[in-house]
């Protein structure tokens, strides 16, 4: 039996909730603004403009950032009433998933008269946010929500691309989503010496101290070219290739010369067809972690020892939104090659000289659009890199 060729993806739609904003106007506004020091949360969120209450009562925090993302998303790609819905995959990452409602559910079941809602065990399941969208829409594809801790959101959209590429669906729902920026969480961090004892992030910072727990959603509607092409659809960005890899090295500290991130972004290069010079941007993982920020500096300049692309976290000011943060990084690479504009590495003051990046953005800069590799690494030692590009 011959190669089957694979198929072209493209995006259609975008959308995210995020500590930046809530929509991607508000969104790309949001990453040029420093915050004030502290965990990075959406703030006063009410999910009710967009979900009506009976509904999002039974739904967790991070699945109602999702499902609005996804309104979003498929608000500005025209929706996919075109595409059978047995055909459309649905991919939705996270990497603690309900914490709120699981927190809920012990404190109710160590009282002396236990009687737990019937709703916190499918609230706090992490696959109740890809669930939740696949019901809403009636999407009977694939629904799945891949765990890899801070790489989860990169790999669901791989995972997304993969399945329309070699003909298992013709359009997917694809990101991920976190709302655990709650007490366990920030004590579990602070206790592994991950957190910024200052609640500031600062990538790449010759003073960074670790990374601030951030939240929210990133959604991209993704979709077979031909098809979208046909029905006059917005191509916002084409997703040439992705990759991923293990370190195979340690529960939490990233392999110490980044041999898997090396691999991750390379491979990816490799699986879209281009070589290095082609890209003109990559938006950096960056946590501003000590490990993490020297290690991804030093793949970058070991896959691009000449004419290194710009680079830049935009976690500064999203914060580092764990399974949630790949996606929401995604969407921000898009935005970028759709805006013709370059988000800024907030909190940056003094690089350290010890991080080999040529050109970091320091703020919105216009360029012209050209490949982008979008990094996301996570505890366990998961790496996974996307590489979109204008649409053709």
């Amino acid at each position: 039996m011959g190669a089957m060729e694979r198929r072209r993806v493209v995006i259609t739609g975008v959308g995210v909730v995020s500590a930046a904003g809530v929509g991607v106007n508000d969104f790309w506004k949001g990453l040029g603004v420093a915050p004030a020091a502290g965990p990075r949360e959406v703030t006063s969120w009410d999910p009710e403009p967009w979900i009506p209450r009976r509904e999002y009562r039974r739904m967790d925090r991070f699945t109602q950032f999702a499902l609005v993302a996804t309104m979003e998303a498929l608000d500005h790609s025209g929706g996919l009433d075109h595409v059978n819905p047995h055909r459309v995959t649905v991919g939705v990452a996270t990497g603690i998933g309900g914490l709120p409602s699981l927190e809920e559910l012990i404190t109710e079941a160590y009282t002396e008269d236990p009687r737990p809602s019937p709703m916190l065990i499918p609230m706090m399941m992490c696959n109740a946010a890809a669930a939740t969208i696949s019901i809403r829409y009636g999407f009977g594809g694939q629904a799945t929500t891949p765990v890899v801790a801070c790489a989860a959101g990169g790999q669901a959209i791989m995972d997304t691309m993969r399945q329309i590429q070699w003909g298992y669906a013709d359009a997917g729902i694809a990101g991920g989503a976190e709302g655990a920026v709650r007490e366990p969480t920030i004590a579990g961090f602070r206790s592994a010496r991950a957190l910024s004892p200052s609640m500031l992030a600062r990538p790449f910072d010759r003073d960074r101290d670790g990374f601030v727990l951030g939240e929210g959603a990133g959604i991209l509607v993704l979709e077979e070219r031909e098809t979208a092409i046909g029905r006059g659809a917005p191509i916002l960005a084409e997703i040439l290739g992705a990759a991923a890899t293990a370190d195979a090295h340690h529960i939490t500290a990233p392999h110490p010369k980044g041999e898997g991130a090396e691999r991750a972004v390379r491979l990816a290069l490799a699986d879209a067809d281009i070589s290095a010079s082609e890209v003109g941007y990559v938006n950096a993982h960056g946590t501003g972690t000590d490990l993490n920020d020297r290690t991804e500096g030093e793949v970058v300049a070991r896959v691009w020892p000449e004419g290194q692309p710009a680079i830049s976290s935009i976690k500064g000011t999203t914060g580092h939104a764990l399974g949630a943060s790949g996606a929401i990084e995604a969407v921000a690479s898009v935005l970028a090659i759709e805006r013709a504009e370059l988000p800024p590495n907030v909190g940056l003051t003094t690089q350290d000289p010890e991080i080999p990046l040529t050109d970091i953005v320091a703020s919105h800069r216009a360029w012209t659009p050209s490949a982008v590799v979008s990094n996301s690494f996570g505890f366990g030692g998961h790496n996974t890199a996307v590489v979109l590009a204008p649409g053709r």
